[in-house]
């Protein structure tokens, strides 16, 4: 499964990796073979992802934790084996620092909703700080967007240089004693850049400062170890790293967990309840009110094995010799600009552009037509186009299973694509 291939070094054997991914055999437009991407949207999923799902389905389907019968043990056991499968492929310390969410969005409104409710030393009012960075995906602003009106806390940012890194000049003035939390992304969804962990974290503690990391774009790529970056909470989904939709991840540090108030209240989050007042269940369940997403989160299980039998180390060294590759092919295409760092150091697998004037959603419909498969749009980051002075981009983004061919079908049908406008 990980024999290297010749020419690009470090590359998986993606022939036989991408036998298990049954969507990619799909023709579409005239018998055009599927070239697809837009794993930086959602990633697709192998077979041993969709027969687990069935699995569940067809033989232990039941509610978790309250029933008795044999179904209903069995559900608890896969969805709970499903944590510690996540506890370890992240290095958590305890599999009771594993929340299970629907998604991203919701682990990321998760920690600005707790900490709106929760008594000092965490608590977020109108004489604190919110610091965030302009390259976030709409998931990391509009939650500190909301947290900020409620509350009265001030919002700063961290700004972006022109070759779309993350501008830190200024780092002692933005991260302040006011500061509360630092919520910034691992990998950009948009710009591809990977930020400078050490650094921000390391000013978040001198101030005392919680810091939260969106690992979205982090988890499906490359190791995961949320003890090596001292962060307080790390969020990401499992439909970017072969795991079904409706499951995300939220670690958080025990003590952090144990403090801090539940967001969602209802079944399962308690531990007491009368008609005059409640108590709450130990984490993670006091943040996981209601039935949870049971078969989600045994897909996301089997998805963690499945990654895990490949290696990641081996994915991360597979995705940075195809986006070297990428960025090498795209930039021999006439009038196409870069947005984001134009090499492939410190770099994720997605690389936005724009192609002379030619407008984004033209070049994603042209491509289409030709089997392509890739994202338009401001692709929920829409202030990172404010700060390059565009409207939208195209964006191709890699995964395990891209091959070498699919980037030259990308640059060939960009030729095409300019040719199709003149």
């Amino acid at each position: 499964m990980t024999v290297a291939r010749q020419g690009l070094p470090g590359l998986l054997d993606t022939e036989a990796l991408r036998k298990d991914f049954p969507i990619l055999e799909r023709a579409l437009h005239d018998g055009k073979k599927l070239v697809y991407l837009d794993n930086a949207a959602t990633s697709q999923k192998p077979r041993q992802v969709i027969d687990a799902l069935s699995e569940y389905y067809e033989r232990y389907n039941a509610n978790v934790h309250r029933g008795v019968h044999v179904l209903a043990e069995e559900a608890t056991a896969l969805y709970e084996g499903a944590r510690d499968k996540v506890a370890e492929f992240i290095n958590a310390p305890s599999r009771d620092e594993v929340i299970f969410t629907k998604n991203a969005s919701e682990s990321l409104n998760l920690v600005a909703n707790m900490l709106g409710w929760a008594d000092e030393p965490y608590r977020v009012d109108h004489e604190t700080e919110v610091v965030i960075t302009e390259m976030e995906h709409h998931s990391n602003i509009v939650p500190w967007q909301l947290l900020s009106q409620r509350t009265g806390a001030k919002l700063k940012w961290f700004g972006l240089t022109d070759d779309g890194r993350l501008d830190l000049s200024n780092i002692d003035e933005v991260i302040t004693e006011k500061t509360k939390i630092v919520s910034f992304v691992l990998v950009s969804n948009i710009l591809g850049t990977h930020n400078p962990v050490e650094a921000i974290v390391r000013r978040a503690q001198e101030v005392g400062a919680l810091v939260l990391i969106d690992a979205s774009q982090a988890a499906p790529h490359m190791p995961l170890d949320v003890q090596a970056l001292q962060a307080d909470f790390v969020a990401f989904t499992g439909h970017k790293m072969c795991g079904p939709t409706g499951i995300g991840v939220l670690w958080g540090r025990q003590e952090l967990l144990e403090d801090l108030p539940p967001f969602l209240g209802g079944g399962e989050m308690i531990e007491t309840v009368s008609m005059h007042s409640s108590t709450y269940a130990p984490a993670p369940h006091k943040f996981e009110a209601g039935t949870p997403p049971v078969a989600q989160a045994v897909g996301l299980g089997a998805a963690v094995d499945y990654l895990t039998s490949i290696g990641m180390d081996k994915i991360a060294l597979h995705e940075q010799a195809i986006t070297e590759y990428a960025i090498k092919r795209l930039l021999e295409v006439p009038d196409l600009r870069i947005i984001g760092p134009a090499t492939a150091e410190e770099r994720g697998a997605a690389i936005s552009f724009t192609l002379g004037d030619i407008h984004p959603h033209d070049v994603g419909q042209v491509l289409d037509e030709q089997g392509i498969a890739v994202r338009v749009g401001h692709h929920c980051a829409r202030p990172v186009c404010l700060r390059y002075g565009i409207p939208a981009t195209t964006r191709a983004s890699f995964y395990l299973y891209s091959t070498p061919g699919e980037i030259d079908a990308l640059a060939d049908g960009l030729e095409h694509v300019r040719n199709f406008f003149g």
